[in-house]
């Protein structure tokens, strides 16, 4: 018997992503690239359905017929509510949360139990949609004035670029996208950004920069002046990166690849190094449901000795009397409060003052933390 369109492709995109190790979020891009039938509309809801099975796919396991399978989640997902299970005492909490046992267990020891709860019940609910205006090119008023009779937007309660769309839509096709006028960013993240403290003239290094998000972000406070230098390990995502920063309209910005021989001589001499360290995206799991199937503790503790290398590395850059920010997407104390201890105590820095630090909510901003040392 032919599926429906939607289904079809729903449960053609869960066996394609079964049997391949990427994230949900690039294999469903690709997917929709591949498959132009699909039209706006239809992506639209292939992709909530996709999330809304991933977010809640222990409990459907619970609940369905065994042996488990897409199709048997996809049926039992499409007259499903969580919240008719939530208090039933019957099912082991993790399974009502929708969690592994072993990564909610570590939330409950890390964060105390309520706490751990109502992280796993925001990271199962759909994140909001914000972006970040672009102060090189216009103005939040301006663009708040231009979307009002359009869209369902407000300002960030928090960030002073950061504005919020009530309902989704295809961003990358407004004209204001195309012109560089804003960045599709999360509050949280537009709020790690404004650590730097940048000024015009200063040297600045986002040494673990991925496609530039945050370099965006702190780059207009430069005027244009100083040097900023986008560095990571993935050269596609510089490749992404200096598209981004030439639609922002970002002069004073250069690409440093990893095995760059100019790397070299750019130690000791930064007034300003971000290192946003890779983690284990705890704090963006509403983003990447994915992601929580995925967890492991022995990831972690890789992951916690990679963000002490990598931040052993990007200290060299500093200049003494400069500054570090460190940053995580995390809500983990051993990833942020403990490696900020840890940092102190074995590098020749001091804290500048108290961490940021953000726990996701619904309908508010991502789980974040960073601290900015300065080097002795």
């Amino acid at each position: 018997m032919k599926r429906p369109f939607r289904e079809h492709h729903i449960l053609e995109i869960f066996h394609a992503y079964d049997i391949q190790a990427g994230p949900l979020d690039l294999f469903l891009r690709n997917y929709f690239r591949a498959h132009k039938a699909v039209g706006a509309k239809d992506r639209k809801v292939i992709a909530e359905t996709i999330y809304g099975i991933t977010r809640w796919q222990g409990l459907l396991d619970f609940l369905i017929e065994k042996p488990v399978s897409w199709e048997k989640r996809y049926q039992c997902f499409s007259q499903f509510s969580a919240e008719k299970y939530l208090s039933d005492t019957t099912i082991p909490l993790h399974i009502r949360l929708s969690f592994p046992q072993s990564f909610f267990q570590l939330l409950s020891e890390h964060l105390g139990e309520d706490r751990a709860i109502a992280f796993c019940l925001a990271s199962n609910e759909p994140a909001p949609t914000t972006v970040r205006v672009n102060l090189l090119k216009t103005s939040r008023a301006v663009l708040l004035d231009q979307w009002a009779s359009s869209f369902s937007v407000s300002a960030c309660k928090n960030s002073a670029t950061g504005i919020t769309f009530h309902k989704k839509i295809n961003f990358f096709g407004l004209p204001a996208f195309k012109m560089g006028l804003f960045e599709v960013q999360d509050e949280a993240s537009q709020l790690i950004a404004d650590l730097i403290a940048a000024h015009p003239g200063d040297h600045i290094l986002d040494f673990c920069a991925g496609s530039g998000g945050k370099s965006l972000a702190f780059a207009p406070r430069m005027g244009h002046k100083g040097q900023l230098y986008v560095h990571d390990i993935r050269p596609t995502a510089l490749l992404e990166a200096k598209k981004r920063l030439k639609r922002a309209g970002i002069q004073n910005a250069q690409i440093l690849s990893s095995d760059s021989p100019h790397k070299n001589s750019l130690k000791n001499t930064m007034d300003w190094v971000l290192v946003d360290a890779p983690c284990s995206g705890s704090g963006t799991l509403r983003r990447n449901p994915d992601m929580k199937w995925k967890f492991n503790k022995e990831m972690l503790n890789r992951l916690v000795e990679e963000q002490r290398a990598i931040f052993r590395q990007a200290l060299d850059f500093v200049k003494p009397g400069g500054h570090i920010a460190y940053a995580t997407c995390s809500v983990l104390p051993m990833e942020n409060e403990k490696q900020a201890e840890f940092f102190e105590q074995n590098f020749p820095i001091q804290r500048v003052s108290d961490p940021f630090s953000s726990f996701p909510k619904k309908g508010e901003m991502d789980g974040f933390f960073g601290i900015v040392f300065t080097k002795r």
